[in-house]
């Protein structure tokens, strides 16, 4: 009985792993800066152009926490209106959390403190009570804006 290469079983070792390299991204965290984040040779090789990618990894993350407590529609807005924009607004913050998501898969590590710590000064900034004028503390956990108490912060806008 004749086999195929096909058939015979490889292990998967570091040597195969280095000959499909070039097929596959790395897999597991690592520290670097020389990596590729959201976009085919960005940042490359330079370390100005990765500190750049880190404060912009760092910006998207503050901005989806921004949109993600933002109220931009006005009581007495029209229902139409006011549906097309928290639908813009719902759109564009999905798509950045997508992006923030997908610079977090390349796996560096670098990359993903700054998302994570994005979206903590966001909310901290944004959502929790450290900014707040303390008049009529609700208690922790509540949606001033509701009424409600809620265990997790509101993605509504």
């Amino acid at each position: 009985m004749e086999t195929s290469m096909h058939n015979e079983f490889k292990p998967y070792n570091a040597a195969t792993r280095a000959a499909h390299s070039h097929h596959q991204g790395m897999m597991t965290f690592f520290w670097g800066h020389k990596t590729e984040i959201l976009f085919p040779g960005w940042p490359g090789n330079d370390s100005g152009m990765y500190a750049l990618a880190l404060i912009f990894v760092f910006v998207l993350a503050v901005l989806v926490e921004w949109l993600s407590y933002c109220d931009l529609v006005k009581p007495g807005t029209n229902n139409v209106t006011a549906g097309l924009v928290k639908t813009a607004i719902y759109t564009l913050r999905s798509g950045l959390t997508y992006m923030v998501m997908l610079a977090v898969m390349s796996f560096n590590g670098g990359v993903f403190l700054v998302a994570v710590a994005g979206h903590a000064v966001g909310y901290v900034i944004f959502r929790s009570q450290a900014f707040k004028k303390s008049s009529g503390s609700s208690g922790p956990g509540s949606d001033r804006r509701a009424g409600t108490q809620t265990n997790l912060p509101s993605t509504k806008c």
